[in-house]
């Protein structure tokens, strides 16, 4: 195969970001990423993972690695606040009998395992820099960097994330991502023997989870409901995570509660959305991950579209003859995907805002974890 493009700059060191430079670099590319944060840091608890990103992982060579420290499991099961059993999802296989159904795992173990994959793939890093200037060129784009260097690549490919100045920058006409209605909240915990597999407890207008993401820890979440986004003091976050748990009479969730202390990383966000319509592309300068696809958590997808994006921009970029025809077919084959599950995971917090059908809630769950278990 002969590349459309020999020399790539990809900005923001994210999953995203990262996922493409591991391909590219496969095709023989030339690749440059640049990560304004110089420590190269990524922030959060537990992620949790579907099986069509573990698919993902085994394309990007990392299954093994995330085996040895994450965890590796099947099925949802979702209970009433009191406890009582409501449904089992099976969460669907992909195909491959070496690939897991679903898991999960620390966000900043997943980000170390792909920077070790990055870095061993010789893509060139560039930390605390990133750029002041792009300027589209016939052949090229000239991009300046904030060290003041400068130089021209074939191809930009802008991965830096729901607030991205690429797309700020180049795509002006974009909408900012759109507030939902909902914050998430997020704590690691030791885990516990019966954990198992992904569970949730839902009331009318918060949603507890737990998932287990190593031998031995696990992960919670919860869902808050909050028609205006508000910022919260992190002096304050383990008194409100406690207040909003008592609303849920489960034994083991009143035993999660005791279990929450200083150490347990709890962390609030408030959850937005952004789908940014075709094209992702203006000439040489393109958007994945979060930059146009940002979903909110509900189907635990958004790593998984991303990078996704980027092993499909790497297949396309290798196997056309033009950059045109290589990017208009990545856009082709990721529009209505990424759609489904931007738009299937929003309807998911605007029924649990409403209070809506729970029946729908499930089935909309269902459906899209079978969407997502086809290949891509």
């Amino acid at each position: 195969m002969n590349p459309c493009v020999h020399k790539v700059l990809i900005v923001g060191g994210g999953f995203s970001g990262m996922s493409a430079a591991i391909e590219l670099r496969k095709y023989g590319i030339q690749t440059d990423v640049v990560e304004i944060d110089a420590n190269w840091r990524t922030d959060g608890a537990g992620i949790s993972i579907g099986g069509a990103t573990l698919r993902a992982f085994k394309t990007l060579g990392i299954l093994d690695e995330f085996l040895k420290v994450g965890s590796a499991h099947s099925g949802l099961d979702i209970y009433a606040p009191h406890g009582l059993h409501l449904a089992h999802i099976p969460t669907p296989v992909v195909g491959d009998p070496d690939i897991p159904n679903s898991g999960a795992i620390m966000r900043p173990a997943l980000a170390k395992i792909l920077a070790e994959k990055t870095r061993q793939s010789g893509t060139n890093i560039r930390l605390g820099c990133t750029f002041t200037h792009m300027k589209q060129l016939e052949n090229g784009v000239d991009v300046t960097f904030t060290d003041g260097t400068s130089d021209i690549y074939d191809l930009v490919i802008g991965a830096d994330g729901m607030f991205s100045q690429v797309r700020k920058t180049q795509f002006p006409e974009a909408e900012e991502p759109k507030y939902v209605g909902q914050g998430i909240w997020r704590a690691v915990l030791p885990r516990l023997p019966d954990v198992k597999n992904t569970m949730m407890w839902v009331g009318p207008h918060l949603k507890v989870g737990l998932n287990p993401m190593s031998k031995d820890q696990m992960y919670l979440f919860l869902t808050e409901d909050k028609k205006e986004r508000q910022h919260v003091d992190p002096a304050d976050f383990l008194e409100k995570l406690k207040a909003l748990m008592d609303t849920f009479p489960a034994p083991i969730i009143q035993q999660l509660k005791g279990m929450l202390n200083e150490e347990s990383l709890i962390d609030f966000r408030a959850i937005g959305k952004l789908l940014v319509p075709a094209p992702w592309y203006k000439n040489r300068i393109v958007l994945i991950g979060d930059t146009v696809h940002a979903t909110t958590p509900h189907l635990a997808s958004g790593a998984c579209i991303g990078i996704e994006s980027a092993i499909v921009l790497a297949q396309e970029l290798s196997s056309n003859v033009s950059l045109d025809k290589a990017l208009a077919a990545f856009q082709t084959r990721r529009w209505e995907r990424c759609r489904m599950v931007v738009e299937n995971s929003a309807r998911l917090a605007q029924i649990e805002i409403e209070g809506g059908d729970k029946e729908e809630h499930t089935q909309i769950m269902r459906q899209s974890m079978m969407a997502l278990a086809q290949p891509i």
